[in-house]
């Protein structure tokens, strides 16, 4: 087993991912295959204030409305399916190839690249992209299979088939996370080692059960810090539907505070978007790393040379 460090990996991809500000353009597309709430009131349509009232009654005479038309033209939700459809396949497909871009992208910063383009790294993950496509297709519905029958039993037995399945949940969750760490080292063998989905996912395997506690140490880093981030980054959003939450008996006199709240989220939006994009960018830069640490011995571990971005 090598000698890894692990503080050396969480320091260099650091430095590679601020080194190299292209990243975190990859990031951001690798954002968008990562992957609620709601609030309201309970008082009548009343009037009293200068604002416009919540008009209850009329959005239930205009769903009603809606709900007719759709019944005359049901050809319209069946586009709206197949656009809903194309949208998230097309944005997951962008999120491939940001994991790759990433990955292509930290082994170059390794080997001394004095700069990055973003149409290098887009032209160079093509080749790879159908595979690293497939073989997160292939986890993600296993994954369906698997959860979806448990939570139905679950639903159509009141919740009480939820406390009978509890211990499997318990047993499923470890598991998860096995596998999600398998295929994060999977993922870089089948873009730097140019294999298939099957050898790829079997090299991830080699590699992580040689090295099971550093993987264990660093998937609980990972996971605990980037839960944490991830609640940072994304509090100013909380933050905006708190007077929602705490006004929630007077928005049928106004609904300002949901439009103040609206237009912060909306203004926020880009600033979530980046910083999730550098986090993510970063996360991926672990991991690359520890794949590159990790499945090479320590005589041929990279000399690290300083390259301007």
């Amino acid at each position: 087993m090598n000698n890894f460090n692990l503080g050396e990996v969480l320091t260099r991809a650091w430095q590679v991912v601020w080194k190299y500000k292209i990243l975190w353009v990859f990031g951001i597309l690798a954002g968008f295959a990562r992957g609620g709430g709601g609030g309201g009131g309970n008082s009548g349509y009343r009037y009293g204030s200068d604002d416009t009232p919540f008009p209850r009654y009329e959005f239930e005479r205009g769903f009603d409305q809606l709900g007719h038309f759709l019944e005359q033209n049901w050809w319209i939700i069946l586009i709206f399916i197949v656009l809903i459809f194309i949208l998230s396949f097309l944005f997951y497909a962008l999120g491939m190839m940001g994991r790759i871009g990433l990955i292509l992208g930290v082994d170059k910063a390794e080997n001394g690249a004095e700069s990055m383009a973003f149409g290098e790294l887009w032209s160079e993950s093509m080749p790879y992209f159908w595979r690293i496509f497939g073989l997160n297709l292939l986890i993600g519905l296993v994954v369906f299979v698997l959860i979806i029958p448990l939570v139905l039993f679950g639903v159509f037995t009141a919740g009480i088939g939820f406390l009978c399945i509890l211990p499997l949940l318990c047993i499923l969750i470890p598991i998860s996370w096995v596998v999600m760490v398998i295929v994060e080292q999977a993922q870089p063998a089948i873009v730097l080692e140019n294999l298939g989905m099957w050898d790829g996912f079997k090299r991830g395997w080699e590699i992580v059960k040689s090295n099971a506690v550093p993987f264990i140490l660093l998937a609980l880093i990972i996971g605990i810090g980037g839960a944490i981030i991830g609640v940072i980054v994304a509090l100013p959003v909380l933050l905006a539907f708190v007077p929602i939450i705490l006004g929630a008996d007077s928005l049928g006199r106004s609904l300002t505070p949901v439009y103040i709240a609206f237009a912060c989220c909306a203004l926020y939006l880009p600033v979530l978007i980046f910083l999730n994009g550098v986090l993510t960018a970063y996360i991926q830069s672990v991991w690359t790393l520890t794949y590159l640490r990790l499945s090479k011995p320590k005589e041929e571990a990279p000399v690290f040379v300083e390259g301007n971005a």
